[in-house]
């Protein structure tokens, strides 16, 4: 992919929900992490779409308005599940196959995305900021382990989160109390390196900023 001679890169995404704060938040936390990522200076505009079907909704807009408003659209959500390795460089077709989600004829697998099975997943890439973030009574032992962090399921990661939280300073983990905050302080590089599926994301936002 060339790099891109258009005006404005947006990146929609899934998580916000419905509440305004909420969204600012997860502006703010996916900012910081694009800046500590390698895109200070040259972010993406993030746009918080709410839901994964709000998040897919707001991106097939943009790709039909494109030609008029020179914007290149990404897609970035949740896979819910395990990727499989056909379907690594084929996020399109994943979310086709599993949410029924019908792409739009320009849509490009450069622009579409994966947080494999969800973004608290990333959080397993730096223990230590959870640590730091959750204060005394965090108990990391509680939290699943594995050499592929992709592998483990949304359900394990959900569950070790909360049991690892639940006597902490801060409490039991929550995604609206908790989720965005501590996505703004983990280290990008970390996740990066961790996860596949994260350095794609970071090479094709390379390409087009």
């Amino acid at each position: 992919m060339v790099r891109s001679l258009r005006n404005t890169v947006k990146i929609y995404i899934e998580g916000g929900g419905e509440q305004e704060h909420l969204k600012r938040e997860c502006r703010k936390a996916f900012s910081s992490f694009f800046d500590k990522i390698g895109f200070r200076g040259r972010i993406p505009r993030i746009v918080a779409c709410g839901s994964r079907n709000e998040a897919f909704r707001d991106y097939c807009i943009s790709l039909k308005t494109s030609q008029s408003t020179g914007e290149l659209a990404f897609l970035l959500v949740d896979s819910e599940g395990p990727v499989g390795a056909a379907f690594c460089n084929r996020p399109g077709q994943y979310l086709t196959t599993h949410e029924s989600w019908n792409m739009p004829r320009n849509a490009q697998d450069e622009q579409i995305h994966l947080m494999i099975q969800c973004m608290e997943s990333w959080f397993l890439a730096d223990i230590d900021t959870l640590r730091e973030f959750f204060g005394n009574g965090f108990r990391e032992g509680s939290l699943p382990r594995g050499s592929n962090i992709e592998g483990i399921s949304k359900a394990d990661i959900l569950d070790g989160l909360k049991n690892a939280s639940r006597s902490s300073y801060k409490g039991k983990y929550g995604k609206a109390a908790h989720s965005f905050k501590i996505l703004e302080n983990i280290d990008a590089q970390k996740v990066k390196s961790a996860f596949p599926s994260v350095n794609r994301l970071y090479e094709e936002l390379d390409k087009a900023l």
